[in-house]
Order: structure tokens, then C-alpha cells, then sequence
């Protein structure tokens, strides 16, 4: 890759949502993967994202700090800080932030070029 292999925190694509902010540090479309996509994700407190899968890649979410309540297929998880969870290609999934504080995580995919699809609403 013809970018250097570090990236300032301040260097991310940040992308505001509805539900949070997610901050890509590493793609293919930064230029500074072939294989993978890394980033950090906020959900402030009582929000959630809405329920997704992404159809070409595992995806592993390590929480650093706040609390997760993460619905993976239906079941759902409590996550605390330190918590890891491991989402297969194809699951439907989505965290929510318990309302005593926000949640920040880590987010890492299988793929370099990440795609999400969104549950249809009922």
C-alpha cells in the first residue's frame, strides 16, 4: 500500500449517524487495506443502530467502555467493558447503548470493502 501504515486518530473517516458516530481508520477505500476494515464506533447513551448484517464479512465489536445490550439472530447479549463479540457474515445484529452512559467500541471486518444491508421495517 502506498500509504503509511499508521493513521492519526484525527486522520478517520467519521461518519455522524442518526444513532452515533462511526470513525473508519482503516479500508480499502482509505487506501490502507486489501484485506480488512477497523474502526471505532460511539452510541450515546439509550440510542441503538438499527438492525443490519453484513452479507461479506465477520464482524468482531470489543467494547472499551459503557454498556452493550447487543441482539445477534434472536438472541441478546449484555456486553461490558472488555467484552468481545463475534458477529458471522450474514447475522442479523444491532447494540444498544444502556442508558447510565455511552458506548465506545472497536469494530473490526473480515473485508476491506464492508457491506451492510438494513432490516426493512414492519
Amino acid at each position: 500500500m502506498s500509504r503509511s501504515p499508521v493513521i492519526a486518530a484525527e486522520q478517520g473517516l467519521v461518519l455522524d449517524q442518526p444513532w452515533g458516530r462511526l470513525t473508519w481508520l482503516v479500508s480499502r477505500e482509505l487506501g490502507n487495506s486489501e484485506h480488512m476494515t477497523f474502526g471505532r464506533v460511539v452510541i450515546p447513551a439509550g440510542t441503538m443502530n438499527p438492525r443490519h448484517r453484513h452479507p461479506n464479512c465477520d464482524e468482531i465489536l470489543h467494547l472499551i467502555s459503557g454498556r452493550l445490550e447487543h441482539t445477534l439472530g434472536d438472541q441478546n447479549y449484555q456486553l461490558g467493558p472488555g467484552d468481545t463479540i463475534c458477529i458471522p457474515a450474514g447475522q442479523w445484529h444491532n447494540a444498544r447503548a444502556l442508558p447510565e452512559s455511552e458506548a465506545e467500541m472497536v469494530i473490526c471486518f473480515s473485508s476491506a470493502d464492508r457491506r451492510t444491508e438494513f432490516e426493512e421495517a414492519a
